[in-house]
């Protein structure tokens, strides 16, 4: 749970065309996701970020993706616009492929404990360094985590996706089998 609630993620949107049945063609289009800047597979989720209590300015992980067995060290900073008060909630789905893991609601001001804050979160800049161990027992495969954050008062606070990828070859052992 610590690790879904610090690395929140989803399936990315895309824009595609297709032709259509009576020999036309119609365009599909979506919005873009914005990646959230820094080193890290996390996005903004597909809606409007305009009214959110938290602005992320970056997020780091190490190493970046994520490996079974191994520290994970997640550095993140960003504004806090409003207080962030008790009874804000995470709304949190992560998937295995299609397989739905999680599906939960959680107190934010419980899960923040994991990263050594605790609720209300005043206004003002906050920087998060934290380091989680990742179990050796992750199934290798494809995760995707969609994070929807809500204030007590029902404002958004921040809305994250991430597709993660654990297992197969690291980068840098498939360079020496070119």
């Amino acid at each position: 749970m610590r690790f879904s609630t610090a690395c929140v993620a989803a399936l990315s949107a895309s824009v595609a065309s297709a032709g259509s049945w009576f020999g036309g063609s119609q365009n599909v289009i979506t919005k873009d996701v914005e990646k959230v800047p820094g080193d890290s597979p996390l996005e903004f989720c597909d809606s409007d970020h305009s009214n959110d209590i938290v602005k992320i300015e970056s997020v780091d992980l190490l190493p970046n993706p994520p490996e079974s067995g191994a520290e994970l060290v997640i550095r993140a900073t960003g504004t806090v616009f409003e207080p962030i008060t008790d009874g804000a909630v995470v709304n949190l789905v992560v998937k295995y492929g299609l397989i739905r893991l999680i599906s939960t609601q959680a107190s934010l001001c419980e899960q923040i404990q994991n990263v050594d804050l605790e609720c209300p979160i005043e206004k003002g800049v906050l920087s998060i360094t934290k380091a989680v161990d990742i179990p050796n027992e992750v199934p290798p495969g494809t995760y995707n985590v969609y994070a929807e954050v809500i204030n007590a008062d029902n404002k958004p606070i921040t809305c994250l996706q991430a597709t993660v990828k654990f297992g197969g070859k690291k980068e840098s052992e498939t360079i020496g089998d070119l």
